[in-house]
């Protein structure tokens, strides 16, 4: 039963790892590559965009970690659901390194493009543009709903098994539904707000009761039930 205390901590803190880089690099990064002249910004805030692609690396590593820690215990309840889990959150880090790269790149076109010189760099713009383009398709469109996806499996399998109180469950399972919605602006700035919300709060909440609370132990004792009838 420790073993699977340490599991339920371990995951926890993943989350909560993943959601406090993912801001940093929102903070730190969103607002040169969004600024109209990024070429330069990228260029002239060097340590700033290192800074915002570790925290960004750091989120790709926490968000698979999480699917690879929870799976020993999530497919004892259904190990069909467990690996679209784990598949999922692969390619969320797969997406998150697609984005990485092209900050990467972007910063190496912004050093030339300082160089060149606004006049003689029309061809350096149009590579940039296209790089904004990667990242953008990558974490603004297809990470949203690959996440959704892979929440609605691993709140779907937490609710069956109750790992987890139900409510906790429903509300994550919720969440998960309504945050592409939101972060795809098909709402209003101010309405889009609210609709990601309940999953962000959600994360938040269930990282803390892992830490502080656990697994249900019930739950982990009728997973165990079920792996030893199958073997059987």
């Amino acid at each position: 039963m420790n073993s699977y205390r340490k599991t339920a901590r371990i995951v926890g803190v993943l989350f909560i790892t993943a959601m406090v880089t993912g801001m940093l690099r929102y903070f730190i990064l969103d607002p040169i590559l969004d600024a109209p002249d990024y070429l330069i910004n990228v260029s002239t805030n060097e340590s700033q965009v290192i800074i915002g692609v570790l925290f960004f690396y750091i989120m790709a590593v926490a968000v698979v970690g999480i699917a690879i820690v929870i799976y020993p215990i999530l497919k004892k309840h259904n190990e069909a659901l467990a690996l679209g889990y784990v598949a999922a959150r692969i390619v969320e880090g797969v997406l998150f390194l697609v984005a990485i790269l092209a900050i990467l790149t972007l910063w190496t076109l912004s050093q030339e493009f300082v160089k060149a010189g606004a006049p003689d760099a029309s061809y350096l713009q149009a590579a940039g543009e296209l790089l904004l383009a990667v990242r953008y398709w990558a974490y603004n469109v297809l990470w949203p709903i690959t996440l959704s996806l892979g929440a609605l499996m691993f709140y779907y399998l937490l609710y069956q098994s109750k790992l987890i109180p139900r409510w906790l469950s429903v509300w994550g399972f919720i969440g998960a539904i309504l945050f592409p919605v939101a972060w795809l602006s098909l709402f209003g700035p101010t309405i889009s707000g609210p609709f990601l919300l309940p999953l962000v709060v959600n994360e938040v909440v269930l990282a803390v009761w892992l830490i502080v609370k656990g697994f249900s132990p019930s739950a982990i004792a009728s997973g165990s039930g079920n792996t030893d009838i199958n073997e059987v």
